[in-house]
């Protein structure tokens, strides 16, 4: 294992990366999104009801929303401030993954897990754009630890902490929070055979306080929908918020009802996989593979110096979200803790009896992925978004300088692949979140006309837009939602502003509506990124504007 003192500082370095990332514009669609309903939340001073723009939103449940309307609050109306509770339940989650992998082996492995969950590639970007899952997986993987930790020692203490974070994580996302930590607490149940210690009067304790933390939620989606049969949700009157939040919400997702489709690939999460858990892909495969191989070949018998945890929970986890119709990389966010910890215990057995050869294969294997990611780096640094800032080359050169040092520095292998893996995601990321991210979010034109809106003095109550497009980034940080108003309705008002894309100046000008002035901003969608956006030479070709004119 690595010193302590490497340990800690490592850990130092990716905590920078993520409070390089709280500073960064939110992304739309969905981190705007979540931040204007919680936004609205805040304004309205109704916390029971979700809208997503001018609908009533019965998707997801109210947790997340809840814990960034608190942050609202308490630190006020700012993109970082929204992104506090996501990275609070991640390091939750990090921390977790430590205990769970010191309960399942021991605190080397446990110490491992947490730095591997910390610096894999879709943990950090689910702390800057932050959804669901951020909370999600935090509170998932707290729940799996406290309910594990019970089976093995019998404590009251453990079953109440597990339904806690159960209660917050079926709160946050719904039925997917049962399936990601009951799953793998079956599995181990099943293979250490205790099953009599879930008939004891602790259980009863444990459903009574999982009860009571869902109860919030619950009466929240009673207020907003059961309530009132009268509403139509997605073509469909007399919806039960509650009847969906215990039934239909998975099956939505499954058969793509209501929320769309959007892959048939039954292999999404597999080949989405290999970049998500960078920089430890391969660890994460072969520790997968060893373990699997081990379980067959003793036929599942029980090894006190084992566990089947973390194998069977990612196993049946990915088959069943496979079978979903509706798919995004960041579904796979709930396994990393899982993957976390059985590759933690993989580089350990390495550690302990792994031959030169194969730690010298698996150094190559972190030597290949740190010099794709310093490529990757390089060419985003003096192509894609140049800078001429010397003082922005200061900490990256610095961050070089490091990373040279540990792959010069004669060493065992074991320790190289650690610190290689770890500073391959610091350097990624850094570049990423103190770079890319800024320099991207110059072409979210929701987000720049809003900085123009309020160089201008205007004044936001008086902006309309003419359709229903959603338009997250100017909400948010015009900390207004911008009004919806119709041509014919324009024409009878005085010294306001519209906010509309080429095609609707086009309408615009066709009515006879006529204007002063115009502010225009570039537009891209900025997480469906595209070659001909990022090759400087073909990027104008793609991008779109929108406008804010005057009208008189």
């Amino acid at each position: 294992m690595i010193s302590n003192t490497r340990y800690w500082f490592l850990l130092l370095l990716v905590i920078l990366v993520y409070i390089a990332g709280m500073f960064v514009t939110l992304f739309e669609n969905d981190s705007a999104q979540f931040a204007v309903m919680a936004m609205r939340m805040v304004q309205e001073n109704d916390f029971l009801s979700l809208f997503k723009g001018p609908e009533e939103y019965l998707d997801k449940p109210h947790m997340h929303y809840w814990l960034a309307a608190l942050s609202f609050k308490i630190f006020g109306l700012h993109d970082w401030a929204y992104r506090i509770p996501g990275i609070l339940a991640t390091l939750l989650g990090a921390y977790s993954c430590y205990e769970l992998g010191k309960l399942l082996y021991n605190k080397k492995v446990g110490k491992l897990a947490a730095l591997i969950f910390i610096t894999s590639q879709t943990i950090v970007l689910g702390a800057i754009d932050v959804r669901t899952d951020a909370i999600l997986t935090g509170f998932a993987i707290f729940a799996i630890w406290h309910l594990a930790a019970y089976i093995e020692k019998k404590s009251l203490v453990n079953i109440v902490l597990g339904a806690l974070g159960a209660g917050i994580a079926f709160s946050t996302k719904g039925q997917i929070a049962l399936l990601v930590i009951g799953l793998p607490i079956l599995c181990h149940l099943s293979y250490t055979r205790q099953w009599k210690m879930f008939l004891n009067w602790r259980v009863i304790v444990g459903l009574l306080v999982f009860a009571l933390v869902i109860t919030p939620m619950l009466y929240a989606y009673y207020h907003q929908f059961d309530l009132h049969p009268e509403k139509i949700i997605r073509g469909k009157g007399d919806r039960s918020g509650i009847f969906f939040i215990f039934w239909e919400q998975s099956f939505e997702r499954l058969s793509g009802e209501g929320v769309g489709k959007n892959s048939s690939d039954y292999f999404f999460f597999f080949h989405t996989f290999l970049w998500v858990f960078l920089p430890w892909t391969v660890l994460g495969l072969v520790a997968y593979y060893k373990k699997a191989k081990e379980m067959v070949t003793s036929k599942f018998k029980f090894n006190s110096n084992t566990e089947f945890l973390t194998l069977g929970g990612i196993t049946l986890i990915f088959i069943i979200i496979s079978f979903a119709q509706f798919k995004l990389p960041h579904y796979l966010n709930v396994v990393m803790p899982l993957f976390s910890v059985l590759t933690a215990a993989y580089l350990y057995h390495l550690f302990k009896e792994g031959s030169a050869p194969t730690k010298k294969v698996f150094l190559g294997i972190q030597y290949f992925i740190l010099s794709l990611v310093f490529i990757a780096c390089v060419f985003t640094c003096f192509f894609i978004f140049k800078t001429d800032s010397y003082s922005n080359h200061i900490w990256k050169m610095a961050l070089g300088i490091l990373i040279a040092y540990y792959c010069l520095k004669r060493e065992d292998y074991y320790y190289r692949i650690i610190t290689i893996g770890a500073l391959s995601s610091v350097l990624l990321n850094g570049i990423l979140n103190a770079h890319f991210y800024p320099s991207l979010l110059e072409y979210q034109a929701g987000s720049t006309m809003a900085a123009t809106i309020k160089e201008h003095n205007i004044s936001v109550d008086t902006i309309y837009k003419i359709s229903t497009n959603h338009t997250w980034a100017l909400d948010f940080y015009n900390k207004k939602p911008v009004k919806i108003s119709s041509i014919k309705a324009l024409e009878n008002k005085k010294d306001v502003w519209v906010y509309v894309n080429q095609n609707e100046l086009k309408e615009l000008r066709a009515s006879g509506l006529d204007w002063d002035k115009q502010l225009t901003e570039k537009q891209f969608r900025i997480t469906r990124l595209q070659g001909r956006f990022l090759n400087p030479s073909t990027r104008n070709k793609v991008i779109k504007e929108m406008h804010l004119i005057h009208l008189y």
